[in-house]
């Protein structure tokens, strides 16, 4: 653009001052050539006599000569040519007929060359050549040119400013983006990048902050995760070897405490396999490895988990029944289904001890909703948001108690979400709790 600013200006300004040269020059000669038509030839005496009543102010030289090219008048004060062959290019052009013009601008000056033939009788008998030296023009050109530099030089160093700081404010957001990556990759996850503003690097600190915030949520999901899966492992663990420990240590042991302490060591050994079993279906979850989705008829599924489940609840004291509707037909996994059946359905007989239990299955606004509810002590209020967290239990010692691992709502919610259903938890008005379980209602294999 500056580069373009000192030349273009001056390039039309250049072909303006050349165009009118060219006029006011042709113009004089064309007044100069009228005061010589009348002259059948041309000698020194009427030439100058003819050029004493013409106005030469603005020109620099002026110079007549007769059809061989010699020169008969010449306004030169000192070292005129008079008499002598005039060899410029423009008289040549003009003895040859033609009206010749050339104008050059260089060292504080235009210099500008006109000229013109003489005719009598439609015959060549001379040339005028006409010389203007304008060193006015030539200033106001130069001013300008001048003007031009001075402004270039106030605008580069404008922009180099603006570019300095722009540059600097722009290094300063990069280089804290860059401290802020450096520093979550070492592992400080809790590090944000403070950077205000709207341009294009504020609004990535933006989202490297919200991606931030999603891996520390993560990764203290998955800290949380392993310690309390090691510390439920450890707590089976301890125990078969505190058992094994008695039996090893005991000399001359009763054989009945014996089959008593074995009995305790398959118990421990059956939880630590759920517990297991219940860590690997997570892992499952977690990586996406869900099994293909088809039509299923849950009403099946349900009247098979009832049949499983009546012993234990009999065992329990537990008065278990259900209500079903038949046509609820989800896309799932049959096992999927199974496995979210059996954990709400043995959750709510594990914490009902003499209670009882009602199951109902039925499809209402384009969903299949299955509810469990007990008439147990129920969900103390500040528990209900975190009862589908991992390894999260209301009462630890009653659920370990129990055979519970932990993990079976955690299962359930995240199979659920898996397949676009929906899982809650809630007390009963009258005591005891109520689970719901929501599935997409599918008709010929397809969502409705």
């Amino acid at each position: 653009m500056l580069l373009l600013l000192n030349t273009y200006p001056l390039m039309v300004s250049e072909d303006l001052v050349f165009r009118s040269k060219e006029t006011t020059l042709q113009s004089n000669v064309s007044v100069i050539v009228y005061s010589l038509s009348g002259l059948d030839q041309l000698t020194e005496e009427n030439v100058a006599a003819a050029m004493a009543v013409v106005e030469e102010a603005s020109l620099s030289r002026v110079l007549v000569t007769n059809g061989m090219g010699r020169i008969l008048y010449d306004t030169r004060e000192t070292g005129g040519a008079i008499g002598e062959y005039g060899l410029y290019t423009e008289i040549v052009q003009a003895l040859l007929g033609n009206d010749a013009f050339t104008c050059t601008y260089g060292r504080g000056a235009f210099r500008s060359r006109a000229s013109s033939p003489v005719l009598y009788r439609n015959q060549i008998i001379g040339a005028v050549y006409v010389y203007e030296y304008d060193t006015e023009q030539a200033a106001l050109l130069a001013g300008l040119q001048g003007n031009l530099l001075r402004l270039s030089a106030v605008i580069a160093l404008v922009v180099a400013v603006l570019s300095l700081l722009l540059s600097k404010v722009l290094t300063r957001k990069i280089g804290l983006l860059l401290t802020a990556i450096r520093q979550v990759r070492a592992g400080a996850y809790s590090h944000r990048a403070d950077i205000r503003g709207t341009d294009e690097i504020a609004q990535i600190a933006q989202e490297f902050n919200s991606l931030t915030d999603r891996l520390q949520t993560t990764e203290s999901a998955r800290r949380r995760f392993v310690s309390d899966a090691s510390h439920e492992l450890k707590t089976p663990l301890a125990a078969i070897r505190l058992l094994t420990d008695s039996i090893l240590q005991t000399e001359d042991i009763d054989p009945a405490i014996t089959r008593e302490f074995v009995s305790d060591i398959g118990q421990e050994a059956e939880r630590l396999a759920r517990i297991t079993e219940d860590l690997l279906r997570l892992t499952q979850l977690d990586s996406g490895a869900m099994g293909k989705p088809e039509l299923v008829d849950v009403l099946p599924v349900l009247e098979q988990v009832m049949r499983m489940m009546n012993l234990v609840a009999q065992e329990k004291g537990v008065e278990l029944t259900y209500d079903a509707a038949e046509g609820c037909t989800v896309l799932a996994a049959k096992d999927e289904i199974h496995q979210v059946i059996y954990n709400l359905v043995d959750n709510a007989v594990k914490y009902s001890a003499g209670g009882a239990v009602q199951v109902s299955l039925r499809w209402h606004s384009e969903q299949v909703v299955l509810e469990v509810a007990d008439n147990g002590a129920g969900i103390p209020e500040e528990d209900l948001p975190r009862i589908f967290q991992r390894f999260y239990r209301v009462d630890k010692a009653r659920s370990r108690a129990a055979g519970g691992t932990g993990l079976g709502l955690s299962i359930v919610q995240d199979t659920m979400e898996k397949r676009g259903g929906t899982v809650e938890a809630a007390n009963r008005p009258g005591g005891g709790a109520v689970f719901t379980a929501r599935w997409p209602y599918a008709r010929g294999g397809e969502l409705s």
